[in-house]
């Protein structure tokens, strides 16, 4: 089973408990996450960015001072923007918040119910699904030799053919390359692929 079928089966796990949305920010470096996924509403997330909230929202200051989980009744952390009040008047009434991770990698997550708390075994089990996506999306500790001149050749903006002949190889061989780079990386397309390789300074 591939990486993203097997993130793909969390998520339709955490959709069955969380079904009013959630946010999951996975490995959290240099201020923003190498994977997310959101399915709050769309109204709250324009308003969330419009106002700036990600920079002083408690959820995101206990997921980095903290791990496990908590529900956001039973915050003790300061909320002097009232962005859980503002969060409640577009439907996220009740939530829990879940980090792990170490700091300089974490993952946080939060998952929202209109009508009810979650029950802890609904957390554990939300808890348990983020702890896997941490791990299936930890980042590789290196590209091959191959698979980083394949990356070069098209972040310097070569087509397939020509980085092909620069390297010496057949076309098919070149693709095969970046396949296996978009592959390792855990990314959709060659610049999704770019750009995480140079966030974690593989490249």
């Amino acid at each position: 089973m591939s990486i993203h079928t097997e993130i793909n089966k969390c998520l339709r796990e955490i959709g069955r408990v969380a079904t009013d949305g959630y946010f999951i920010g996975l490995h959290i470096r240099f201020a923003a996450p190498i994977m997310q996924f959101q399915t709050y509403p769309e109204a709250w997330t324009d308003h969330y960015t419009r106002q700036a909230y990600a920079l002083r929202d408690p959820t995101i200051a206990w997921g980095f001072s903290e791990e496990g989980a908590c529900r956001w009744s039973e915050f003790t952390l300061p909320d002097p923007f009232n962005i859980l009040g503002e969060a409640r008047r577009f439907g996220l009434n009740y939530g829990v918040t879940v980090s792990c991770g170490p700091v300089t990698s974490r993952t946080i997550a939060s998952f929202t119910l209109r009508d009810r708390e979650f029950r802890d075994d609904e957390i554990d089990l939300i808890s348990q699904q983020i702890r896997r996506l941490h791990d299936l999306a930890q980042p590789p500790e290196g590209l091959t030799k191959a698979q980083i001149e394949a990356l070069r050749c098209i972040a310097a903006g070569d087509r397939h053919a020509a980085a092909a002949a620069k390297l010496g190889i057949t076309q098919s061989a070149f693709k095969a390359r970046l396949l296996s780079a978009r592959e390792r990386l855990m990314a959709r397309t060659t610049a999704e692929a770019i750009q995480r390789a140079k966030e974690y300074r593989l490249l």
